[in-house]
């Protein structure tokens, strides 16, 4: 029998309560196959104040299996703790709850063991393997080791299918691996169909089309075709709430298992605590990765998350059929009459997020972030779980155990500093930006969990670090700010080799950190602790605005780790950054010596260059004089003099304006920043748009964020659009799109808002320039000492 392999990448994770004792599943991806480790009759554990020995003791009394130790760890009240080992995992379960109707908190009860098990050995995602024996294919009762450095290639398939409109199931398409292949339902056509030729990328090369006489059919050529070809993860677009959900409903009506996991098991679904109708599909050695989780992990925005609309901005083409109106009627036609086209389209879909995926490296990313977080690679959020994952075994190393969630009460803390801004058109204003603010806050100061149980309780003031509100951080006893520093260091060694992927995931959950210590659901959570970093935020970007101002420049804006400096003359771009330079090394400096004398406190807080803007705008809030936040356009110019146009926050950088109104704003301030003539540009904009000349510019596009029906006092534009289009939809017999909410485009006609789809009057011109270009047009000529109805009033026809 050959020896197993030596290192691996967990894929997936699981326990189970066995007479035994509980049984972890780890699932590792190895540069030779996959792999299954068994870890047989764990003994789990939690925690519990040693002053409720005697409560407890009268519990286990009835519960076998269950024994209490004493431990060198105390709680955060400073009490001493036991440990309460149990046989099997439920248990800690039971009796929690039956403690918890006494008043006693049974801590850390709710770490299930798979990740215990990691989380104690500083596992993330590689593992290297020792000892074991190999039985029934499984290694059993090895030793796993972190191998953070180990990355296999995983084999992945993407998955999507094509229905009718009732989610009656046509087609599933496999591409990504050698078999690429598109079952689907029906007989193969009586005249002979030529083969898909192979082809470049941009199209679906040659792939089978195996016809099946049943849904039964194709469910059991699907379980055999994951047997035959074993793919690591599942890609595709809403591939777990659309394609998965049908496949397993279409086996389910048909009275045959959907077998998708390794070794044929089903998938196992189970819902979201929180998300009502939200489902995840775990299944034993298969990763399942949906693209739109993916991109939005990676903090990406799109106008629309569709696969149609994130195609075209990634790649530059979309899908076959694009109108979503037509596609279902083109997607009927071609099962009814064309098979092998609706097999095209079908494994073309495939395609496409196979190439979203290699572009924007999301297999990488999440393989990453995996290996960042400690969280399985299909798992895009849990920034709580992260936190945990690296906090729970530094902190028992300590000497301390975790609370539970909910143990703290309180309200939220200030959020980050946002100085009110001066608005105007300015020449050369500079960016500073504070590095990984909170993350530096937190390094400098000591910010942490158990430096706040340990410096409130610590005699010695000498031995304390003063916060905001009077509390005190232990200078010695501490565990979050070392796992920064760690991430910190890897993250500067990712970005120096050029490691995109790794870079982002390292930099995302560090940031995540602070977020974490203000969210009630972390056992950790603690108003004083999230506040002592957000609130130092506050003090040093307002030290950092008396710094500027003492050397003769003005601060006009702030936001959180940004501060924006006019310089108060034009520069010259050599000039400005030589500024800049000079400010960095000043501000560093001031707080490095600062803090070495008011609290022998070494500082990691470092200010950054990060943008010299050659003209910059910073609107006024609409109908004030009161200058906006979150909201500035510039003409930035790079070191080598390359210049480029920064839109923050303003309507052409908005989704909910129209591309009208968007395109109008970019075009007024890009004359305006680069001196060109701009009168003549406004009149003509607003005269083309009254001619109808700018009619493809006019659609809005909102989300509704609610059903149709849950909206009743207040009807805004996009919900009468929605259930003026929905009421079409049900006259043609077409799927009603709006019921559940989601995206709506719509026009303004002379009577009201009418949706693309079914759109029979005239359009309101003036809606558009009175709503959309005005409004734009008021807050650019304003500060410049004009307005846009002087410019157009001549123009007797606009007004």
């Amino acid at each position: 029998m050959p020896s197993p392999p030596r290192q691996g990448f967990i894929l997936t994770r699981n326990w189970r309560d066995t007479p035994a004792g509980t049984e972890i599943e780890y699932w590792l991806a190895t540069d030779s196959g996959p792999l299954k480790v068994l870890l047989t009759a764990q003994t789990s554990v939690a925690f519990v104040e040693a002053r409720h020995q005697e409560t407890v003791q009268a519990q286990l009394r009835s519960m076998a299996g269950v024994e209490l130790r004493p431990l060198e760890l105390k709680s955060f009240h400073q009490q001493p703790v036991l440990g309460v080992y149990a046989k099997q995992f439920r248990q800690l379960g039971r009796l929690a709850r039956a403690l918890q109707q006494q008043g006693v908190s049974l801590l850390e009860a709710d770490v299930r063991p798979h990740e215990r098990y990691l989380m104690e050995r500083f596992i993330t995602a590689g593992v290297v393997l020792e000892g074991g024996r190999l039985e029934n294919a499984a290694l059993l009762d090895c030793k796993l080791l972190p191998a953070p450095t180990f990355r296999p290639a995983l084999k992945l398939v993407s998955l999507d299918i094509e229905t009718s409109q009732h989610q009656e199931l046509y087609s599933i398409a496999l591409d990504g691996m050698a078999e690429r292949v598109v079952f689907m339902l029906g007989e193969p056509p009586t005249e002979p169909v030529e083969a898909a030729e192979p082809s470049d990328a941009a199209g679906p090369p040659g792939f089978a089309l195996v016809y099946c006489e049943s849904r039964k059919a194709m469910i059991s050529q699907l379980n055999d075709w994951f047997v035959r070809n074993d793919p690591d993860v599942i890609i595709g677009w809403n591939v777990i709430q659309f394609d998965l959900r049908v496949l397993q409903k279409t086996a389910d009506d048909c009275a045959t298992p959907l077998l998708l996991g390794r070794g044929r098991t089903p998938i196992a679904w189970r819902t979201h605590p929180g998300k009502q109708g939200y489902l995840f599909a775990p299944m034993p050695g298969r990763a399942v990765i949906d693209g739109i989780e993916a991109l939005r992990a990676t903090m990406r925005n799109f106008s629309s998350f569709s696969l149609e609309n994130v195609s075209q901005e990634l790649l530059g083409e979309g899908k076959e059929i694009g109108d979503e109106y037509d596609k279902m009627a083109e997607i009927e036609r071609r099962y009814q009459h064309d098979k092998p086209a609706l097999a095209s389209y079908n494994i073309q879909d495939c395609a496409l997020v196979l190439r979203i995926f290699e572009k924007v490296k999301l297999l990488q990313f999440a393989m990453e972030r995996a290996h960042t977080t400690g969280l399985q690679l299909d798992h895009f959020g849990g920034s709580i779980a992260a936190f945990s994952h690296h906090y729970l075994p530094r902190m028992h190393r300590q000497g301390y155990v975790a609370p539970n969630v909910g143990d703290v009460l309180g309200k939220s803390s200030p959020g980050g500093y946002v100085m009110d801004s001066r608005p105007g058109f300015y020449d050369s204003v500079l960016v500073l930006d504070y590095k990984s603010l909170y993350p530096s806050i937190i390094r400098t100061f000591l910010v942490d969990p158990v430096g706040l149980a340990e410096g409130m309780h610590a005699p010695d003031p000498e031995r304390q670090i003063r916060g905001p509100g009077g509390i005190l951080f232990s200078r010695e006893k501490h565990c979050l700010p070392e796992i920064v520093t760690t991430l910190w260091h890897a993250r500067d060694k990712a970005k120096r080799a050029r490691n995109e992927p790794l870079s982002q995931a390292l930099k995302l959950v560090m940031n995540s950190f602070a977020g974490v210590l203000g969210a009630s659901e972390c056992r950790f959570f603690n108003p004083a602790l999230i506040s002592a970093i957000t609130l130092r935020g506050h003090e040093m970007v307002k030290r950092t605005r008396d710094l500027v101002q003492q050397r003769g420049y003005e601060a006009i804006y702030g936001d959180t780790d940004s501060i924006f400096i006019w310089l108060k003359r034009t520069h010259s771009n050599e000039e400005a950054q030589a500024v800049a330079a000079e400010l960095v090394q000043d501000i560093n400096t001031w707080w490095a010596q600062g803090l070495r004398q008011e609290q022998d406190l070494e500082s990691f807080l470092e200010i950054e260059f990060d943008t010299h803007y050659k003209k910059f705008f910073m609107p006024t809030i609409r109908g004030s004089d009161v200058g906006s936040k979150k909201r500035y356009a510039g003409l930035s110019v790079d070191a080598a003099g390359k210049e480029a146009m920064v839109y923050r926050g303003l309507e052409m950088a908005r989704s909910d304006w129209t591309p009208l109104a968007r395109q109008f704003q970019e075009g007024l301030l890009s004359r305006v920043f680069q001196g060109v003539p701009y009168r003549d540009y406004v009149i003509d904009y607003a005269q083309a748009t009254l001619a109808g000349q700018k009619d493809d510019l006019l659609i809005y596009r909102k989300r509704l964020r609610h059903r149709l029906n849950e909206y009743v006092a207040n009807l805004p534009p996009q919900v009468r659009a929605a259930r003026m289009a929905d009421a079409h939809n049900e006259r043609l017999g077409r799927p009603l799109q709006y019921q559940s909410g989601g995206w709506i485009r719509y026009v303004m006609t002379r009577n009201g808002p009418e949706p693309l789809e079914a759109r029979r009057s005239a359009m309101d011109y003036q809606h558009y320039v009175a709503k959309q270009l005005q409004p734009i047009a008021d807050s650019i000529l304003q500060p410049l000492g004009e307005s846009f109805a002087a410019l157009v009033s001549p123009q007797g026809e606009l007004f």
